[in-house]
């Protein structure tokens, strides 16, 4: 599986981007996707998960302002960033759990910078 994140940026506080995850590979057995994120003082957290089925999952730091969505036929994943602030600034991770054994796999990475 190859994840390939993309559309970070900066943005002043209040505006919106939208990161996209491009997925290859073995996609059939991918058991979830989601977005994850780390800034140099905190450990990578997590921000919000959409399953196979279509259930969605959001951290409570981004519930009401970030939207966790996925177009099948294009093999991406997206998240609807709105309302950004500037602790929302991080590196963000794509991620998929793939297998019976849920193993991890990671995109590159995409720097979110949100100004005040």
């Amino acid at each position: 599986v190859q994840l390939q994140a993309s559309g970070g940026g900066l943005v002043q506080a209040g505006g919106s981007l939208r990161l996209s995850c491009s997925v290859s590979g073995s996609i059939s057995s991918i058991n979830t996707m989601g977005w994850y994120r780390q800034t140099p003082e905190k450990q990578r957290e997590w921000v919000a998960t959409i399953t196979r089925s279509g259930t969605t999952g959001h951290a409570e730091s981004v519930k009401g302002r970030f939207t966790i969505s996925r177009d099948n036929p294009k093999n991406t994943v997206y998240l609807q960033m709105n309302s950004l602030k500037s602790e929302d600034t991080a590196v963000y991770y794509c991620n998929a759990k793939y297998g019976s054994g849920w193993r991890d796999y990671w995109g590159q990475g995409t720097q979110v910078t949100v100004s005040s």
